[in-house]
């Protein structure tokens, strides 16, 4: 009895193993992991059912052959018979047709499933879902009527906005709408970028503008990527300030700062440019509600406070009151 149960387990078949290789379309093509590569290198068929599949010339290329087809479940679990290892290259989509279809055999109870193993190939390192922002963009600014008609002129008022709106989500504290906003600010970055790149004379693409940034940064935290040393924010501040006045070059505290900014802005701008250069300058005086205005936001920016989000909070709470008289 024993001995029988014996000899009818060593029949059983191997069936085999289906190994589902997954990429990443933000990664270069060729460049997979060293798993993939003895995986791919081992087994006794590899398919694949786009034939355009980006991976295929780095396969080949290798020496992998690859068979263009869309097998069924049936299809690979039979290829699979007699211990053999099937690989299938995953199409952008996936493979959900396959993976269904097998999942549904497995249910079934009625046959021996190979073994089954999904395998990342690439991964995506952070950020990587801004190289699809910019592929989107691209066709964006390509098909349709209104984007590709767009100027930095045209769109700068949109610039604006949203930048009041990302401020908007966070005094509110409200993190769905921070995250939304962040995307509709950067939108307006790369949209700009894009539209960069068709100008005749100096044109520039998304990579000049994080490049530019990168480098600016780098320069700037000498503590983080040189040998200076800062330990408070106030020494990071004067880095930060000591390297902008070398590459600007300016001869003025006041250069650089934007004069169409809100008014209670601009006034704490400058009186923080005056009070970090250590200049004595006095407010001058005036009659009218603009030199009371201008003492108060010189005043709030010296003791720490920012007047336009003071004045928002401010505002807010009247709404409120407003809103709570009309319903009341």
């Amino acid at each position: 009895m024993n001995a029988t149960s014996s000899d009818a387990t060593a029949q059983v078949p191997d069936p085999g193993r289906i190994v589902l290789l997954t990429t990443s379309h933000r990664v270069a093509p060729g460049l997979l992991s060293w798993p993939a590569w003895q995986v791919l290198r081992a087994a006794d068929q590899v398919v694949c059912a786009d034939g355009a599949h980006p991976q295929l010339p780095y396969l080949r290329e290798a020496g992998i052959s690859v068979d263009e087809a869309s097998p069924d479940a049936q299809d690979l679990v039979d290829a699979c018979a007699g211990g053999r290892t099937v690989v299938v290259v995953a199409t952008g989509e996936g493979e959900p047709r396959l993976t269904d279809g097998l999942a549904r055999l497995a249910g079934s109870g009625r046959i021996q499933m190979p073994d089954l193993e999904l395998l990342p190939a690439s991964y995506d390192l952070p950020g990587a879902r801004l190289l699809d922002l910019v592929q989107v963009m691209d066709r964006i600014r390509v098909e349709c009527p209104w984007s590709s008609q767009q100027t930095h002129k045209g769109l700068a008022k949109y610039g604006i906005e949203e930048a009041y709106e990302l401020v908007e989500a966070i005094e509110e504290g409200d993190r769905d709408e921070l995250r939304e906003e962040l995307g509709d600010v950067l939108l307006q970055v790369v949209f700009h970028a894009r539209i960069a790149e068709e100008d005749a004379e100096t044109p520039f693409s998304i990579d000049d503008v994080a490049g530019g940034i990168v480098a600016k940064l780098i320069h700037r935290h000498p503590h983080v990527f040189g040998d200076e040393t800062a330990t408070t924010p106030e020494e990071v501040k004067e880095h930060w300030l000591r390297t902008k006045a070398e590459e600007k070059r300016r001869t003025s505290v006041t250069e650089g700062i934007p004069l169409g900014q809100p008014g209670l802005a601009l006034a704490a701008k400058l009186a923080s440019r005056v009070r970090t250069a250590g200049l004595e300058v006095e407010l001058p005086r005036g009659e009218g509600v603009g030199y009371e205005l201008l003492a108060i936001a010189a005043h709030a920016e010296a003791g720490g406070v920012d007047p336009e989000a003071a004045l928002r909070a401010a505002a807010r709470a009247y709404r409120d009151a407003i809103r709570a008289t009309e319903t009341g």
